[in-house]
């Protein structure tokens, strides 16, 4: 498996990463039924406002969930960042982790590799993570 991504994407998500810093940011990138093509970015609000931990608002989700079943979608990616370790799944994160089709994108703003960022994808399925190559297109 892999992850082909659009670069305005991968901008947006870096641009919205270092916006909310030092809190994490996250969001999701929606696309057709079936298709596994990252089509809509959709930043969401990082309900628990931490440096150390995300989670999407209930009534957030709740909308999200109605909006992808109206129009026929899927979540295809679900992203977001670490601000000071790097761009890989935590413990918590592998636990909240319940979208077994979904790419699990990180990526890290720690202030060691300012102003560069990492950015990677991963599987994770029944708390095995699997990283997998990312393409990004122009």
């Amino acid at each position: 498996m892999s992850l082909t991504i659009s670069r305005a994407m991968v901008d947006q998500i870096l641009e919205q990463s270092r916006a909310e810093y030092p809190d994490e940011a996250c969001g999701v990138i929606l696309g057709p039924l079936g298709a596994d093509t990252p089509k809509r970015l959709k930043p969401m609000i990082n309900a628990a406002h931490s440096p150390t931990f995300y989670e999407f608002d209930p009534k957030d989700l709740l909308a999200l969930y109605r909006e992808v079943d109206d129009r026929d979608e899927e979540i295809v990616v679900i992203y977001h960042s670490h601000t000071e370790t790097e761009a890989y799944p935590s413990r918590t994160d592998i636990a909240y982790a319940g979208e077994p089709g979904a790419h699990y994108v990180l990526v890290s703003t720690r202030e060691e590799i300012a102003p560069a960022t990492e950015f990677r994808s991963y599987r994770i399925i029944d708390g095995v993570v699997t990283e997998e190559p990312v393409t990004i297109q122009d």
